[in-house]
């Protein structure tokens, strides 16, 4: 009686304080969500997305060049970084077995924990200092080798989770081991593939210590992918540690605004995954 009056208590205890956690946790980001929905929603209007930063001294302009740029330089990194993840996660889902892809696997793990301002310094090395200047060019490259270790992580996870009797399927109906793959497997893991390439996307768009290796900013707009381009992570950095209270409240305007479409991605993504999961189940 005694050892079931204590296996109760610790259940108890044990519970209240998973559920005490899981609610610490929760409150943490929303109050972080509520404080800049405060600070940031308030200073919002039609010219933040409309014009052009206003010269020292004078209120209002808004962020229209950054977003902009920060749109060109993620659709530059999406097609650098996710055809590149996912063919190299095609192939060490379906056919790496032996040294070298484990040792791309090791690689791909090593390259998730680096630092992004390394990342920073090597597209300077390899963009930025042969061209001269800093460009969009460069901070799409640094974004998108950012995205490459999940992108193929991601693909190659899905895919292992595709049951072997569809590979085996497709093969007893005359189909190669290549064709099975992309005509059978990939689309059978493809929501699962494309939230995890969402949810990529959304982590590297609030990079800023690689974009100040590479695209530097801009007060105007940027033309075309060689000249250096504005983008809101490093204008938040910028107009936060500003003097002027107009730029601070700016920046709360940016930070809102960026995390509300990382949440909405994120969103997407979870609704994605979810959809796959149920049909997977039926």
């Amino acid at each position: 009686m005694n050892r079931m009056l204590w296996r109760k208590s610790l259940n108890a205890v044990m519970l209240g304080l998973t559920g005490f956690c899981t609610l610490l946790v929760a409150s943490v980001l929303f109050v972080i969500l509520g404080y800049l929905a405060w600070n940031g929603a308030s200073h919002l209007s039609w010219n933040f997305f409309t014009k052009l930063p206003a010269p020292v001294g004078e209120l209002g302009g808004g962020m229209a060049n950054a977003i902009l740029g920060s749109g060109k330089m993620l659709l530059l990194a999406v097609s650098i970084g996710v055809p590149i993840g996912f063919l190299a996660g095609v192939y060490l889902s379906e056919y790496g077995h032996g040294t070298f892809p484990f040792l791309v696997r090791y690689a791909t793990d090593l390259m998730n924990g680096v630092p992004s301002i390394v990342i920073g310094i090597f597209a300077w090395a390899i963009v930025v200092r042969p061209m001269h200047h800093f460009s969009t060019l460069a901070g799409g490259v640094a974004l998108g080798v950012m995205m490459i270790p999940i992108a193929l992580r991601t693909t190659e996870e899905f895919l292992h989770n595709v049951p072997h009797a569809l590979r085996e399927g497709a093969m007893a109906l005359g189909a190669s081991k290549a064709r099975a793959v992309f005509t059978v497997v990939v689309p059978a893991a493809k929501d699962g593939i494309m939230s995890g390439m969402m949810l990529d996307l959304a982590r590297v768009a609030g990079e800023t210590a690689p974009l100040l290796f590479t695209a530097l900013g801009n007060r105007f707009w940027s033309q075309g992918w060689l000249e250096p381009t504005a983008s809101l992570p490093v204008m938040i950095y910028s107009y936060a540690i500003a003097p002027y209270e107009d730029w601070n409240q700016q920046a709360w305007a940016a930070g809102f605004v960026l995390l509300s479409m990382v949440l909405i991605v994120n969103i997407v993504a979870r609704s994605i995954m979810a959809r796959a999961s149920s049909r997977l189940r039926h």
